[in-house]
């Protein structure tokens, strides 16, 4: 741990060992400085934390100037951690399931006013497996404002519904969490367990697949746009996320 980190209990590091089996090491040191965070503001163990010292904590990293996708991701580390220790009987409620997480605003395209982006994430409608897959598409893009290519380099088992959590892989293999509002983690959940099972003829691991079942590629993800722009009445050349 750096120096310059607070420390955390040792409840929080036998939760961080168990995160580390199935985490990467980033994922982990994110976990660990978010708890690290709290443990710091409230001065004590995380796991005694209330709805009012995670209040306080919220609201002195608001004042601190943090970005709303930062104070999400803390949010949601926390949450994670308390469900956690209900798992093991440490605690029986958690405090964090009534602090509503940071609300984002969708990442627009320059030339999509709000107004056409809703227009856009309506037009994928339908319950059809890859009606539901074209929507958990356009929300992530749009919603959680995740590139294309970062959206193609996703993995079924980097989302998170229940947390609302996506792990993502940028540029230079760095990964980062970003947190999910209600829409996309609502339309990412009814994609995972209802449209892409009858997509998933080859056991891939790939979140997104193309009607054959192979892996949904770039240029598939703007065909879908451009369709959908369409269908909102949008020019198609407006779209690119």
């Amino acid at each position: 741990m750096p120096a310059s980190d607070p420390p955390v209990d040792v409840d929080v590091e036998r939760y961080l060992l168990l995160l580390n089996a199935r985490s990467s090491p980033r994922t982990v040191d994110a976990y660990r400085r978010d708890l690290a965070s709290l443990a710091a503001s409230r001065g004590g163990s995380v796991g005694d934390a209330t709805v009012d010292d995670l209040e306080r904590w919220l609201a002195a990293m608001r004042a601190q100037g943090l970005a709303p996708a930062t104070l999400a991701r803390r949010v949601s580390a926390v949450r994670t951690y308390f469900r956690h220790l209900i798992l093991i009987g440490s605690i029986s409620d958690n405090p964090a399931a009534e602090i509503q997480l940071p609300r984002r605003g969708r990442r627009l395209p320059r030339a999509l006013s709000p107004a056409d982006t809703e227009r856009l994430i309506d037009a994928a409608t339908g319950s059809t497996p890859r009606t539901l897959r074209d929507r958990a598409l356009v929300e992530l893009l749009y919603g959680a404002g995740l590139r294309v290519s970062e959206a193609m380099g996703l993995e079924k088992s980097a989302v998170d519904v229940d947390e609302r959590i996506v792990r993502v892989h940028g540029k230079g293999g760095k990964e980062r969490l970003v947190p999910l509002g209600r829409p996309a983690a609502e339309a990412a959940r009814r994609y995972l367990a209802l449209g892409r099972p009858h997509l998933d003829r080859r056991y891939r691991p790939e979140l997104f697949l193309n009607a054959r079942g192979g892996p949904l590629t770039r240029a598939g993800a703007f065909l879908i746009l451009r369709r959908l722009a369409e269908k909102a009445g949008l020019e198609p050349e407006r779209v690119h996320p």
